[in-house]
């Protein structure tokens, strides 16, 4: 499979984008009351995500399997050639993109923490959520702070329980056609078909493609109980095999099951983007897709080779404007946060560690470097750090002595890790196999993607590449240092770090005054965002409203208030009635 490297060439601003622009600038210097009253100018952005995936589409040069939904995309979108997670896994890399903060710079960047495997707590440690630094927010409350109805449908994974106020609504029922009239939207769909599970478990429940989402109060998934996930590929297709993995009748079944995941994934995209079009929204979306890291298979998900963190991104912008481009600059995960912002008309806080690579606030400067960390994978500990330009990697091994290959109980459910470590013990792989399971690593390795593309041979002793080793030690190291990062701290001490001998702290409840038929609100917890309902407002689907300003409280009229901090428990609801 050849990947595709062209290079990025900035087009001319079409009329209508000229347009979007300035409508956007205009709505961003408004009050709230302007912004509601003119959100039909503001842009609505579509965020479809799969999981678990590489490349292998034929948008990015694999044609193994059709994807016309994601081909018709790419055809009429742009295509993003180097895009990189910070991580080889779901949870770090999701926290990354929720907050625009390097995992390894705020305590997410182990595998998990709100859900431990067996392993890992017969190891001591405790289910816990990682508190972010007080002035940081989910990037989707950002969005609804400023006018934004936002959804997302329906994983969430980030490290630490949703903020109460991130969502106007996170279920398996979210969807931006529950939102109030000509309010723009945010809205988020999770695709789980390509997960790597998936590879192994035969069940899963598809898409109801004719009532999606499902509907409310209904029993909507007993009727995918005991069925089987289809197979579009037929069991005679050639599939390409990478190097690293044998090439047996297990090993290519799961491959071809890989693909036909594929092929499920992009039906779902399809119903999605039906009822786009239906709602005749195309003309004022940005559709976003991509995932949530490299490949399911064994040596691709959780390590730091570009096969567990390059992956695909393609965005189709109204008007079909910049349509069949391939955009071939560097952009990391850290990115798409303040990106987001900025296709949305809305300044970047200055935290956010990425750069927006797209919208009103784009970069100025291109990225020189991706960075990427692997620290505990369920029971598996080995700290390792990436940085990677655009045609070297460098990793540093900062556990040499321990083996490449962790066991993971997890992923020794697929047949292909199965396959590998019978082979090993029976001595049958051959030495570009045998590299995964050398029992101890060199403290750095340099790979050139370029001619080298699946890092199997280590330049990093190799005199003529000391200069680029240099470089990127050095890079590695500035990262490290700028984000303060905490791979060095004992988990155990992290966890008290958080919660106090391993106590949740507890979101302060909101302390309220009305003066004059005016309600303000206070909450004593650093960085604690504040919530409320009124009584129309109290279906379970409804969410909680931001509050930001005093609130004009009429006679006779009842609100509930709540204060959450990340990574705290929610304080009470407390109610006032005027």
């Amino acid at each position: 499979m050849n990947k595709i490297r062209i290079k990025h060439d900035l087009p001319q601003l079409s009329y209508s984008f000229f347009i979007l622009c300035i409508v956007l600038l205009l709505s961003s210097c408004s009050s709230r009351e302007e912004e509601d009253s003119g959100n039909r100018g503001r842009p609505n952005i579509l965020w479809l995500v799969a999981e678990d995936l590489s490349p292998y589409i034929p948008p990015f040069g694999d044609s193994t399997v059709q994807t016309p939904n994601l081909s018709r995309l790419a055809e009429e979108g742009v295509r993003y050639t180097n895009v990189f997670s910070v991580s080889g896994v779901c949870s770090p890399s999701r926290a990354a993109i929720t907050t625009g903060m390097y995992p390894s710079g705020i305590g997410a960047h182990h595998m998990r923490t709100l859900y431990q495997q067996p392993a890992a707590k017969e190891m001591g440690l405790i289910n816990y959520e990682v508190v972010l630094p007080p002035n940081v927010k989910m990037v989707s409350e950002i969005m609804r702070e400023n006018g934004y109805y936002c959804t997302n449908n329906a994983k969430e994974d980030y490290q630490f329980h949703k903020s109460r106020l991130a969502w106007d609504e996170s279920s398996v029922h979210a969807h931006w056609r529950n939102r109030p009239k000509d309010k723009p939207f945010y809205s988020v769909f999770n695709f789980g078909v390509t997960h790597e599970s998936n590879t192994w478990n035969p069940f899963g429940r598809p898409y109801d493609l004719d009532t999606f989402p499902p509907a409310r109060g209904t029993k909507w998934w007993v009727r995918f109980q005991g069925v089987k996930k289809p197979l579009h590929v037929p069991g005679d297709l050639e599939v390409e095999i990478p190097p690293y993995l044998p090439e047996t009748e297990l090993v290519v079944k799961d491959v071809r099951r890989m693909y036909s995941n594929i092929v499920e994934m992009d039906r779902h995209i399809g119903v999605v983007l039906k009822q786009l079009e239906e709602d005749g929204l195309m003309d004022n979306t940005i559709i976003i897709w991509y995932t949530d890291h490299g490949g399911p298979l064994p040596r691709q998900k959780r390590l730091l080779y570009d096969s567990g963190l390059e992956v695909p991104l393609i965005i189709w912008y109204p008007d079909k404007l910049r349509a069949g481009e391939m955009d071939d600059r560097l952009i990391s995960f850290i990115d798409f946060a303040p990106a987001l912002l900025s296709m949305a008309g809305i300044r970047p806080p200055e935290y956010m560690q990425g750069r927006a690579f797209e919208g009103q606030y784009r970069s100025e400067a291109d990225r020189n470097y991706i960075h990427a960390a692997a620290d505990r994978f369920d029971e598996a500990y080995d700290m390792i750090r990436a940085v990677r330009d655009k045609r070297f990697k460098y990793l540093k091994n900062f556990q040499p002595e321990k083996p490449y290959y962790l066991p993971l109980n997890y992923r020794e459910n697929m047949a292909t890790m199965q396959e590998l470590l019978r082979m090993r013990d029976e001595g049958t792989l051959n030495d570009i196999q045998m590299q995964w399971f050398r029992q101890s690593k060199p403290e750095e390795e340099l790979f050139d993607t370029e001619n080298d593309p699946h890092e199997l041979n280590n330049l990093a002793d190799d005199p003529a590449y000391a200069k680029k080793l240099a470089e990127l030690r050095g890079e590695c190291k500035r990262w490290m240092d700028e984000i303060e990062d905490m791979g060095f701290i004992p988990e155990e001490d992290l966890i008290r770090q958080f919660w106090p001998d391993k106590k949740q702290p507890t979101t302060a409840n909101p302390v309220t005054k009305v003066e004059n038929g005016t309600l303000t609100i206070e909450c004593a917890t650093e960085g604690a965002s504040i919530g409320y309902k009124f009584p129309k407002d109290e279906s379970p689907w409804i969410g909680w409203r931001i509050y930001n300003e005093p609130i004009d409280l009429p006679e006779g009229q009842r609100v509930k208030i709540m204060a959450h901090r990340i990574g705290f428990v929610p304080s009470d609801t407390v109610t006032v009635v005027k």
